[in-house]
């Protein structure tokens, strides 16, 4: 558990280990929950297929390009524990392949109509 206050900065950084230069990370999706076990019924999208969605999101340049470093606000869940999971979904790309997921960004997936 790593403490911290409502509305302060929460950074986070995700590092691959591997000896190969030529990979890159992404972050795809982070997800909040209330709950270490559910991620589908109460959930606060932070990013969501490459798009942020929250604004207190923010990147931070790393050196490597097997590094990532990010931050959002601290927040908490009206009407349940204080507690709060995090589930982030990452892509790892071979570095300049540019048709791979790390290098589209945000990808809007429309939800289909349901015809009568």
């Amino acid at each position: 558990p790593y403490r911290v206050r409502v509305n302060q900065d929460l950074f986070l950084q995700a590092y691959l280990h591997s000896s190969d230069p030529n990979l890159v990370l992404f972050l795809d999706t982070c997800v909040a929950s209330p709950s270490p076990h559910n991620f589908t019924a109460e959930t606060y999208d932070i990013i969501r297929n490459g798009c942020v969605r929250d604004s207190t999101y923010a990147t931070y340049y790393s050196p490597h390009g097997h590094m990532l470093r990010f931050k959002f606000n601290a927040f908490q869940f009206i009407r349940s524990s204080p507690l709060v999971y995090l589930r982030c979904e990452l892509a790892v790309c071979p570095a300049y392949d540019y048709s791979s997921r790390c290098y589209q960004g945000c990808i809007n997936r429309h939800k289909r109509e349901a015809s009568s």
